[in-house]
C-alpha cells in the first residue's frame, strides 16, 4: 500500500536554520576566579577584646595603665601619698552589616554546583572589604575617630618635641616623589619631598613618643608603593632584606615600619588627590568583631532558601600617641 504524500510546510524558515548538528550548552563547573580588596585591619589593629562581645550593643569596658608619681626624697621628710588612678575607656559594639541571599528551588535544581557555599565565601571576603573600608575612612578623619590621634604625630607641624615634622593635612597634603627633585620642601609638585623622607619623619614622629621600635605599620596607597619601587629604596640594603624589591615587589621594612599596600585607604571627601597614610603600632587601635548570626532558613515569601549573616563589630583608638597621620599628593617623579 502507498502512503499518501505530506503537505508541504508553508510556515516560515526557522532562524537560524538548523544545520543538522545538534551542539548543547554546557556549564563550567569551574567559577571566574574573582579578586578582592586586600584588608589591613588585621594587620595594624589589636584585638584583645573579641572574645567579650556577643551582640550588638555590648560594651567592653578597657582599663589602662594608670601614670605613677615619681618625687624626690629628702632625708626626714613625710611622703606624699598618690594614688594612682586613670578614666576607663568603653569600646562600643555599636555597628554592624548584613547579608541576606535568596536560592530559587529552581534555581538550586538546575545548579551543577553548591551555590550557597560559593554565596557564603564571597559573603565572608566581601564583609571583609566592606568593614576595612568603613573602619579606615573613620580613623583617618580627624573629625571622626581620627580626632582621637595625638597632635604631636598629624598636621603641618608634628613633633611632640620637635613641632617642625610637615606630615601634610588633607587640605595642603604633602608632595612626595621617588627621586625628588627640587627644593624637597614638598609644598608643590615641583620640589616634592623624597618618599623616604617622608617615612623617616613618621618614624621620629613615634620616636619623639617613645613608641617601641618593633611592631611599627604604616599603610600606604598603591601609586606610593610604586614610587617607593622606583625610588632609591629600590636598594636591597635600604628595604631591610636581602632581595631587591624591584625584583620581586615585596615592600618590606622600611626605617622600622613594616608597608601594607592598601585600595581600601580613600581620599577624604573634596580632596581627591590627597592620600592619607596611617602609621602606628597596634596597640594604638583596637578592633572587636563576631559573626552573631549565620543562618540558613526557608523563605515566607517564595519557594527558596535563604542564606543571611550578621556581623557586629566596634573599633577604637584607645591609645592616640602610638598612632599617627599624614596626608601625601604625587609629585614630580625627579
Amino acid at each position: 500500500m502507498a502512503y499518501p504524500l505530506g503537505t508541504p510546510w508553508s510556515g516560515s524558515a526557522p532562524s537560524p536554520a538548523y544545520a543538522g548538528v545538534f551542539i548543547p550548552e554546557v556549564w563550567s563547573g569551574k567559577l571566574v576566579e574573582k579578586f578582592y580588596d586586600a584588608t589591613v585591619l588585621g594587620a595594624i589593629a589589636n584585638t584583645d577584646y573579641e572574645g567579650e562581645i556577643k551582640n550588638k550593643g555590648d560594651t567592653v569596658q578597657i582599663r589602662s595603665r594608670p601614670d605613677v608619681t615619681i618625687s624626690d626624697y629628702e632625708a626626714d621628710q613625710d611622703l606624699a601619698v598618690t594614688r594612682p588612678s586613670v578614666a576607663k575607656q568603653s569600646l562600643l559594639i555599636d555597628k554592624g552589616k548584613y547579608f541576606n541571599l535568596a536560592l530559587d528551588d529552581v534555581m538550586e535544581i538546575q545548579s551543577d554546583i553548591d551555590q550557597l557555599s560559593v554565596w557564603a565565601e564571597d559573603a565572608s571576603e566581601a564583609m571583609k572589604v566592606a568593614v576595612d573600608t568603613g573602619v579606615l575612612a573613620d580613623i583617618t578623619d580627624v573629625t571622626g575617630e581620627g580626632a582621637q590621634i595625638d597632635s604631636g604625630n598629624v598636621g603641618l607641624t608634628a613633633g611632640a618635641i620637635s613641632g617642625d615634622l610637615d606630615l601634610g593635612v588633607a587640605a595642603t597634603p604633602q608632595f612626595v616623589s621617588g627621586a625628588g627633585a627640587g627644593t624637597f620642601a614638598g609644598d608643590t609638585a615641583a620640589n616634592a619631598e623624597k618618599i623616604v623622607d617622608f617615612i623617616i619623619n613618621c618614624g621620629q614622629c613615634l620616636d619623639e613618643q617613645n613608641i617601641p621600635e618593633s611592631g611599627r605599620f604604616m599603610v600606604i596607597p598603591a601609586w606610593l608603593a610604586a614610587r617607593i619601587k622606583r625610588s632609591d629604596l629600590k636598594d636591597a640594603s635600604l628595604a631591610g632584606d636581602g632581595t631587591s624589591i624591584q625584583r620581586n615587589g615585596r615592600l618590606g621594612m622600611i626605617d622600622r615600619f613594616t608597608l601594607y599596600l592598601s585600595n581600601l585607604l580613600l581620599p577624604a571627601t573634596g580632596t581627591p588627590t590627597a592620600y592619607p597614610v596611617l602609621f602606628g603600632v597596634t596597640a594604638a587601635l583596637t578592633f572587636a568583631a563576631q559573626f552573631t548570626k549565620l543562618e540558613t532558613l526557608r523563605s515566607e515569601r517564595s519557594f527558596s532558601n535563604l542564606l543571611r549573616g550578621l556581623q557586629v563589630y566596634g573599633y577604637r583608638i584607645v591609645n592616640g600617641v602610638a598612632v599617627g597621620l599624614g596626608h601625601v599628593k604625587k609629585g614630580n617623579e625627579g
